[in-house]
């Protein structure tokens, strides 16, 4: 894989703290830390100094992220978290929902990229795949003439992936988890690996 991608929540039900700092020497390739910047997660991810941290505005008992934030209405907070990762030599991404507006406040808070959450595009691929990717295609241009780099993840698989990756050429980065674990079950953690890189690249 070209990177790791974890979510250490207040629970850890996906990964420990202790996993946190357990991965950092071991890590050698993209590493992306995600969650919402609460104090003791903006400590952590400052202490340990990732790749990337991408900020997630997920309630404690969420069961997964499932909304990207308001940019506008946090602005000032979100450019106090920026500021801290930027001072650190951290890049920083916000996760958004495919609107030009809070792409917009996201890069005045200061952020390297966003990070699309593509729920509504996998929910209607089936139904009409170009309706379901135009929101995100519209709002990845206006991401470039803003200077953002895109992200994505949550929802993606390889049913749905190449179509997403065609429609997006700008696209730096895609953080798959569920459906490719799922997966891994079935073929084996790097022939998963492998096919998910192929469908990247031919959609095969």
């Amino acid at each position: 894989a070209d990177g790791i991608t974890i979510h250490p929540r207040p629970d850890q039900r996906h990964i420990t703290r202790q996993d946190v700092y357990d991965l950092k020497p071991l890590v050698y390739t993209e590493f992306n830390i995600e969650g919402n910047p609460h104090r003791p997660f903006i400590d952590m991810v400052l202490e340990i100094k990732p790749t990337q941290v991408t900020l997630v505005p997920d309630a404690d008992n969420a069961i997964t992220s499932n909304a990207g934030w308001d940019t506008q209405r946090h602005e000032g907070f979100l450019t106090d978290i920026v500021s801290q990762l930027k001072c650190a030599g951290i890049r920083s991404s916000i996760f958004i929902d495919p609107d030009c507006v809070m792409a917009d406040y996201a890069r005045r808070a200061g952020a390297d990229r966003v990070e699309f959450y593509p729920e509504p595009y996998a929910a209607g691929y089936n139904v009409n795949r170009l309706a379901a990717i135009t929101p995100y295609v519209e709002c990845a241009r206006h991401c470039r003439t803003l200077g953002l780099g895109i992200n994505a993840g949550h929802d993606l698989s390889l049913e749905n992936l190449y179509y997403f990756a065609q429609q997006l050429p700008a696209l730096d980065e895609v953080s798959i988890g569920h459906a490719l674990i799922c997966d891994a079950l079935r073929m084996g953690l790097q022939p998963t690996i492998q096919h998910y890189l192929n469908c990247l690249q031919t959609g095969r």
